[in-house]
């Protein structure tokens, strides 16, 4: 179902947008979904609505079968790109497991605020976005993804999400028609 309308108390909820998960090889240009999701920044600051800006510093522990090889980072990989403009009304969360509400503020955060909708974005969408998406919409939230500012690793995991998870988890659209619709 397209995007058909945001609640009054809408954040934007971008996740992993850092120097490091930037640099990836991703299935669609990173820096065209950090040119979106800065524009939905920069939107939702203009009309007083709360931005979140997730980073991800390490991985939570366990045994996967395609753990990705734990080595020293670089000092800056956990630094938000600057083309999201953070401002110091902007909420950040530094999340240790692929969603951004486990073991975080998030929840209270946005509760303290009044949000009833999320818009999530970012990298990457199998991962830290549909992660953050699954436990949005078990929280009660409304759940928009505006899939032209996340991609993936993989093109066709990216399509798994958006043409088959993220219908069932809340509205998605574009960037433009998010905008189009804030209050």
């Amino acid at each position: 179902m397209p995007v058909t309308a945001l609640d009054p108390r809408t954040a934007l909820v971008v996740v992993d947008l850092q120097k490091g998960v930037v640099s990836l090889p991703t299935a669609h240009p990173a820096d065209q979904v950090v040119r979106n999701a800065g524009a939905l920044a920069d939107a939702f600051r203009s009309r007083g609505l709360p931005v979140v800006l997730v980073t991800a510093h390490g991985t939570a522990p366990g045994r996967t079968e395609q753990n990705f090889p734990r080595r020293e980072m670089p000092a800056d990989w956990a630094d938000l790109v600057p083309e999201l403009n953070q401002r110091p009304g902007d909420h950040t969360v530094v999340k240790r497991t692929w969603g951004a509400f486990t073991g975080t503020d998030l929840d209270a955060y946005l509760r303290g605020e009044g949000v009833t909708q999320v818009v999530v974005v970012g990298i990457a969408t199998t991962a830290g976005v549909e992660s953050t998406a699954r436990h949005a919409q078990e929280n009660g939230y409304h759940v928009t993804l505006a899939v032209d500012a996340m991609t993936d690793l993989s093109a066709e995991a990216h399509e798994n999400s958006v043409t088959r998870i993220f219908p069932r988890l809340g509205e998605t659209g574009t960037t433009e028609e998010v905008i189009a619709l804030l209050p």
